[in-house]
């Protein structure tokens, strides 16, 4: 199974980057996994909030396959646990999913279209992060998912 971190925009903050970077490494010891960014035009930022999230859903569409299982990363989405979250993982590696792709939208969220084609909603958290912030914690508990998943000692319960 592929694994995709989908983003909209690079991240800014070099701090966010080298944490991102850390763990991407280590995840390539267990999976497939790759970080694709959208990168939106500078005319689109001075459009409305609707039309924001509009152009953004074109070009997400644009690199998402009708086989692809989507998993938006949204603050309304279903919360796990770490051992649930590597639960879901197995579960999907179990049902032989090609690639699954896991989305965090632009600063706005996302457009009806994107919720519609989505498979599932995950929340990290009920509070709100930053979409910048959500990558280095996503990509973090992904690697946590995987190190439950074989039994490692990154993980304590």
């Amino acid at each position: 199974m592929k694994i995709l971190l989908l983003q909209i925009d690079k991240t800014q903050d070099s701090y966010l980057t080298n944490g991102i970077e850390i763990y991407t490494k280590r995840l390539k010891n267990y999976c497939s996994f790759e970080i694709q960014t959208i990168n939106v035009p500078k005319t689109v930022r001075q459009r409305t909030q609707p039309e924001q999230k509009q152009e953004e859903a074109k070009l997400i569409l644009l690199n998402i396959l009708p086989e692809d299982q989507l998993i938006l990363l949204d603050e309304k989405g279903k919360e796990y646990s770490s051992l649930d979250f590597s639960n879901f993982i197995a579960q999907k590696q179990n049902a032989s999913v090609k690639r699954l792709i896991f989305l965090i939208g632009g600063p706005f969220g996302f457009s009806d279209v994107i919720y519609k084609r989505a498979n599932l909603k995950i929340s990290l958290s009920q509070m709100t992060f930053s979409h910048q912030m959500v990558r280095l914690f996503f990509v973090e508990q992904l690697y946590r998912a995987f190190t439950i998943l074989k039994g490692e000692k990154y993980h304590h319960e």
